[in-house]
């Protein structure tokens, strides 16, 4: 995502590297998750992310369980496969996408401590009565998305979504390696897991008697 922001800016847009181009380059980032975001609320629920259907189906039924592994996580990854493809051939200059620059262990520990914190936000917005409710939540949640990406970005990418580093691996063919799959795909999934049963056992419903 940072890769593709500063494309737009210094190269679509004609910035220069000063703080108008970095204020513009959050702005256009902030102004992508609230278009995704509408988008998942005129589709109900439509998500391109795992980890957020994944958080779902845990908080769900075993029916939903089964039909968010068996159908829309694959197709989440299907989608990145192709849309990966189609940008890289429309934009060669827009980068190899996200890359491990530490350690394996590290990696995995900076995935999955991102994963957990962001898991959290959302669920913590999801069950949250807030004045102003989409627009708020939305903004709070791009915001926490933002900054986890920043702080994640020189380790692993930052990315906190399992299927967008799958499209990036599968057009660089490192797709299947032991580095891709612990750092992007298990880290995160346990972390989200963990924040799911967290935030059961901190946010337990009030039942009325």
């Amino acid at each position: 995502m940072e890769r593709r922001n500063r494309l737009f800016v210094f190269k679509v847009l004609g910035f220069s590297h000063t703080h108008i181009a970095e204020i513009v380059k959050i702005s256009f980032s902030i102004l992508n998750m609230f278009f995704f975001a509408l988008l998942g609320k005129i589709s109900h629920g439509g998500a391109y992310n795992p980890l957020t259907v994944l958080s779902d189906a845990i908080s769900g039924d075993f029916l939903n369980f089964l039909f968010c592994i068996a159908s829309r996580i694959p197709a989440q990854v299907f989608g990145s496969i192709v849309g990966v493809r189609l940008l890289i051939e429309t934009i060669p200059e827009v980068g190899q996408g996200p890359r491990l620059n530490v350690d394996l262990h590290r990696g995995a520990l900076t995935e999955g401590l991102l994963t957990f914190a962001i898991v959290s936000i959302s669920l913590g917005l999801a069950a949250s009565k807030i004045h102003g409710s989409f627009f708020m939540k939305t903004w709070i949640s791009s915001l926490s998305k933002l900054t986890l990406n920043i702080l994640g970005s020189d380790l692993t990418g930052g990315v906190m979504n399992p299927a967008s580093v799958m499209g990036w691996a599968y057009a660089r063919g490192d797709h299947i390696t032991k580095e891709h799959f612990l750092v992007y795909w298990l880290a995160p999934i346990e972390a989200t897991i963990f924040a799911v049963w967290t935030f059961k056992f901190l946010v337990r419903p009030v039942i009325e008697v």
